[in-house]
């Protein structure tokens, strides 16, 4: 009998999965325990062994595409079986049918009586004209003033009506030649952005089918201009009067941005344009005539010269890529965190020259190479089993207290932040901390992490130290009740013996959730912590 087979949950933050390669192909033969796929984790890619047998009769995500957990990936059974019952819900098709079939015999025939009774502008030789987006938060536009009334003849230039968005007055450019046949709002009234605010095509055209339709296409064939034409109309000129000499001239606002682009001045240039309305074919076509030689009357030594600027044109642009899970759940669950835990913060100084000094020796005979960082989580751990309230978790109706001290350690990776856990730190030497550090980085880096190893941590460090941050904040990685930020070590004057003399200090800040650690928990943790840091040997004991 046919079986589904479901997008398995791989990680406990997991939410869906995408499948990175298909080991298998429709057809094949699965034995329980073959690879058969690749499946991208939020943390990590994963193989996906069977744990059935068959042969693959279906296979739906393609390689690259994600799928929520539980999802039916694929479906295992007996060669040419039918399993189009279990892709339906797990029901058998006949049981669903005859609903759905009927439902969709009612679109079809909703959607053909609809199609038969759409008309487009295009089949009328007309353009409609709707309410443009001018401003990025715009929602609406009420209409100032229509510079033309039913009936007149508009060209394609032409400033059909001013708009008032929420952020100044415009001019909505019509883009069309014709007659004006239809005005959806007075002047005064607001329209939504995207609704049909005017109709140009040929005099006499009968209208009343595209009015009767609940929408219509926002342009014709003979609206369609440039790219550049488009955003040089959505971000015209507020209406206003210009301080340059052409300001009175009849001009659009596109003809006007060229022609300022252009440094060409309105005045000398005949518009063709009702009214003799310079419009933008006027700019482009317009060539500047030699200056005639005339007599100048010098200016008074005291009038001001106007100063030119160089007109510079930038370009606008950006790049987008799809949101991996990874990042996916570092949003989720940082925003859970942040919005869900009330946080607060602690931070205190440690002075570092003694844990300087321990950890040059340290590294002199220990097999691997000991960092501060090492340090901080082997003195967290022993700080915790003295502070059992930091190193709990909130838990709704009660609250955990911990016994066992799983460090988790925040690591930067390509795509985001993994935390790995180093489990029962207290318990650990500094060299055995530091070579499951590293080994975890490596696995980090080569996307090899699994489940097990960044499960259950009950405290977690962060180090930004080594990018030269001075202090800093984290978001504390839920469930836990507590993390710590780790500063960079910075060499500063100190006073010691009542002596100002030259120092290394470390600034270190604890996030807490309050909901179960309070302020004076979290100040006593941050002083034996400290004390620990400033002494490393209490550490080797």
């Amino acid at each position: 009998m046919a079986e589904v087979v479901r997008m398995p949950k791989m990680s406990d933050t997991m939410t869906e999965g995408v499948i990175a390669k298909w080991h298998k192909k429709v057809g094949d033969k699965v034995n329980s325990g073959d690879l058969v796929a690749e499946i991208e984790t939020d943390k990590a890619t994963m193989d996906f062994e069977s744990y059935q047998e068959g042969t693959l009769l279906y296979i739906g995500p393609k390689e690259g595409e994600a799928v929520a957990i539980d999802a039916v990936i694929a479906v295992l059974g007996e060669p040419g079986e039918d399993f189009q019952a279990l892709l339906s819900g797990d029901a058998p098709a006949a049981e669903k049918a005859p609903e759905k079939t009927e439902e969709k015999k009612a679109e079809e025939v909703s959607g053909s009586e609809s199609s038969a009774s759409t008309v487009t502008p295009e089949e009328l030789g007309c353009t409609v004209i709707t309410m443009p987006l001018l401003s990025d938060t715009m929602k609406e536009g009420v209409i100032a003033q229509w510079n033309f009334k039913v009936g007149d003849t508009i060209k394609s230039d032409d400033a059909i009506a001013d708009v008032e968005t929420d952020k100044a007055t415009m001019e909505v450019t019509a883009y069309a030649d014709g007659t004006l046949l239809y005005v959806g709002l007075e002047a005064g009234q607001a329209a939504k952005v995207n609704d049909i605010i005017a109709i140009v095509g040929p005099a006499g055209t009968d209208i009343t089918p595209l009015l009767n339709q609940k929408s219509a296409p926002a342009k014709a064939e003979s609206a369609e201009a440039p790219k550049a034409d488009s955003a040089a109309a959505v971000t015209a000129a507020p209406v206003a009067s210009s301080s340059s000499d052409d300001s009175r001239v009849k001009a659009s606002p596109l003809a006007r941005k060229i022609a300022q682009e252009k440094g060409i001045n309105l005045g000398d240039i005949k518009g063709s344009a009702d009214g003799g309305r310079i419009v933008k074919k006027d700019v482009e076509s317009f060539v500047p005539v030699a200056a005639q030689p005339a007599e100048t009357k010098a200016a008074p030594a005291t009038e001001a010269k106007a100063i030119t600027l160089p007109t510079f044109v930038g370009e606008e642009r950006y790049t987008e890529k799809p949101v991996n899970q990874m990042r996916k759940t570092i949003a989720r669950r940082l925003a859970e965190s942040l919005f869900t835990a009330p946080h607060f913060y602690l931070t205190v100084s440690i002075d570092m020259d003694n844990a300087m000094a321990a950890r040059a020796q340290i590294n002199e005979i220990a097999p691997v190479k000991v960092s501060f960082n090492d340090i901080v989580v082997k003195a967290v751990a022993v700080a915790l089993k003295k502070h059992p309230a930091v190193n709990s978790s909130w838990q709704g109706d009660k609250i955990r207290f911990n016994e066992h001290t799983n460090i988790g350690v925040a690591m930067a990776v390509e795509d985001g932040l993994l935390v790995p856990v180093v489990r029962f730190a207290d318990g650990k030497s500094l060299s055995h901390i530091s070579a499951e550090v590293k080994d975890f980085a490596q696995k980090a880096k080569a996307k090899k992490l699994q489940p097990a190893d960044w499960e259950g941590s009950t405290f977690t460090v962060s180090n930004l130290g080594m990018f030269g941050i001075d202090e800093f904040t984290s978001i504390i990685n839920s469930p836990d009740g507590a993390i710590l930020s780790v500063g960079a070590i910075q060499a500063v004057p100190v006073v010691k013996n009542g002596a100002v003399v030259s120092g290394n200090v470390m600034k270190v800040t604890l996030g807490c959730d309050h909901r179960v650690v309070d302020g004076a928990t979290g100040a006593a943790f941050l002083q034996t912590l400290k004390s620990l840091v400033e002494n490393p040997v209490r550490l080797l004991a």
